[in-house]
């Protein structure tokens, strides 16, 4: 695991902007996994503006709200067609979001994972995390070897997504159906995404604390080529932020990057 700390949330995020540029440029066929959310919104107006061709480029996204139809202004389906899909060339058949409207959700999950096997498996998956520190919608305890499947959403979860309900968490969907915890550590390469205050407590648990369930963003400790890129703001609980500035400014692939 490699941790990345940038001066503010736009350096955070140009930084992964250049990575996923990057990597579609040299693998113009890479089968990206996609993240949704108010920090990811910023990533996705940023790649929009790079000439950038997603053509021959495969998605597959996290989760999706159990109940919510893909035409629903509220559904991840949605947010990705307003937020990047709409905005790039990138062709809809290739793209995939859990059918979270399926009459079947077990069927779905299993469907899902096996689109995500046929595609040759997910190169860069790309994670945001939540204040209980979840990855997709694996709340706490869930299993690391976790798959695709159905989940009921905690309090803390429905609360801080609320914003996209008009700020009530009452209307936030109970379910959801996710990728599971080891669905995503099958990803060749794992880039987590976090700014602000608010991620500090939980980015210190999951990259520094106890390999844990109740944690499931910690289970990236395990995977071979992951990084966590953060803000000033969401490092501010790290204790090896020296080390993690030092690796940053000297090792030869963070080069281009620096300034």
């Amino acid at each position: 695991m490699e941790i990345i700390i940038r001066p503010d949330a736009s350096a955070a995020v140009e930084l992964v902007s250049s990575l996923l540029s990057q990597r579609i440029r040299s693998q113009p066929d890479c089968v990206l996994g996609l993240a949704t959310g108010r920090t990811m919104e910023q990533l996705y107006e940023s790649l929009a503006r790079q000439p950038l061709s997603f053509r021959q480029c495969s998605t597959f996204n996290l989760d999706e709200y159990v109940g919510l139809t893909a035409d629903d202004p509220q559904s991840y389906r949605h947010y990705m067609q307003q937020h990047l899909f709409s905005k790039t060339d990138i062709d809809l058949r290739n793209t995939h979001v859990p059918d979270g409207s399926a009459s079947d959700l077990k069927q779905a999950a299993s469907d899902y994972e096996q689109a995500i096997q046929a595609a040759g498996g997910i190169d860069v998956q790309l994670l945001g995390i939540g204040e209980a520190g979840h990855i997709g919608f694996n709340e706490p305890l869930s299993a690391i070897m976790s798959r695709t499947r159905d989940k009921c959403l905690t309090p803390t979860t429905r609360r801080q997504n609320a914003g996209m309900f008009g700020g009530d968490a009452e209307r936030v969907p109970s379910r959801a159906l996710t990728m599971g915890v080891g669905t995503i550590l099958d990803a060749r390469e794992i880039i987590l995404l976090a700014t602000g205050k608010a991620k500090a407590a939980i980015i210190a648990q999951a990259v520094e604390g106890p390999i844990t369930s109740m944690v499931s963003a910690s289970a990236l400790q395990l995977h071979p080529n992951c990084k966590v890129i953060v803000d000033d703001d969401a490092a501010s609980g790290l204790q090896g932020r020296e080390y993690y500035d030092f690796v940053f400014d000297n090792e030869p692939e963070w080069a281009d990057f620096r300034p």
